[in-house]
């Protein structure tokens, strides 16, 4: 097992699922899901490393991967014990820096970016400093690595009993061809796009290569049938846009969301996202999770009108 002292701190993956105990001793939204990613290999415990200060946890770090996947994907848990200030040391951001160096060269492959960090925080956590505090330290380690905030999401939930608004007649809706037509319209829908990720993605890629990147990194990833998937039409049958309802790993999600750009400022936004909501509501599933860039008000605005719920955010950061 690879261990490494920095000061009084020992740095180690944790042995094996015997040691989730451990590693859980900080609390965090995904902590309830470690031992199925474990078992499932989306989580390795090589992934999975620690920071002890004697016997006491006082941070952790790990990588996530979809299933099947040979190499980490996301880092999605970094964690410092908030009551962690060592007085050998500058505090939790240095503890978190140390950890977060030593495992990178251990898990991640020479010369390749490292994949990026999400964070989910609560909705309001610049409200108070008991809440800010713990994600402006994250950052500041995470930024000591070379990596830098790239956008902050808003994610939403759907609930059973919510609303679902019957067609509006305005627009039908077919079953998608094949996986290219579904790219084609990403390409054209990438035009004006405000979303951070494609937005990044557009700098060193074209929309055709983007499109590709969006789909296998996502849509291809999902879980559920792509009989799921919806392209809208006028009544004449001209594309206005598309919706994937899916499910991920975890849960029912609306996926991809978007209207192309000579059909903007209609509204074809709201029907488009019903019709995904109706078909997963149909299904009889427990939630609907979406996500969207916080400065993407069009979007943000039709998930409220929709009946979502406003529940947390999401911190993308990037060492792209």
């Amino acid at each position: 097992m690879t261990t490494e002292q920095h000061h009084s701190l020992t740095l180690r993956p944790i042995t094996g699922r015997a040691e989730l105990d451990l590693f859980n001793r900080l609390p965090y939204t995904l902590n309830h899901e470690l031992a199925d990613d474990l078992d499932s290999g989306r989580r390795r415990p090589e992934w999975m490393w620690v920071a002890l200060r004697g016997d006491r946890l006082v941070a952790r770090a790990a990588w996530w991967t979809s299933s099947g996947g040979d190499t980490p994907s996301l880092l999605d848990i970094l964690d410092v014990d908030d009551d962690d200030s060592p007085p050998e040391a500058s505090g939790r951001v240095d503890t978190a820096e140390q950890l977060l160096r030593t495992a990178m060269a251990r898990v991640l492959s020479p010369g390749t970016p490292p994949p990026n960090h999400i964070r989910f925080v609560p909705r309001d956590w610049r409200a108070e400093p008991a809440t800010e505090r713990p994600v402006q330290e994250r950052l500041a380690a995470l930024e000591r690595t070379g990596a830098r905030v790239l956008v902050e999401r808003v994610r939403f939930e759907w609930r059973p009993g919510t609303p679902v608004p019957p067609p509006s007649g305005r627009l039908l809706f077919r079953r998608i061809r094949d996986a290219e037509e579904l790219l084609g319209l990403m390409v054209r829908v990438l035009d004006g796009t405000l979303d951070a990720h494609s937005l990044a993605g557009l700098t060193r890629l074209t929309a055709r290569q983007e499109a590709e990147r969006m789909f296998e990194d996502e849509l291809a990833r999902y879980t559920s049938p792509r009989d799921w998937w919806r392209i809208a039409t006028l009544p004449d049958g001209t594309p206005v846009g598309f919706a994937t309802p899916a499910r991920n790993e975890y849960n029912p999600v609306i996926g991809y969301l978007a209207v192309l750009p000579e059909h903007r400022g209609n509204g074809y936004i709201d029907d488009i996202l019903a019709e995904g909501t109706r078909l997963l509501a149909g299904l009889g599933v427990p939630r609907i999770r979406a996500a969207t860039d916080v400065g993407n008000v069009p979007m943000v605005n039709a998930f409220l009108r929709a009946g979502y719920a406003d529940s947390e955010r999401a911190i993308h950061t990037t060492w792209e």
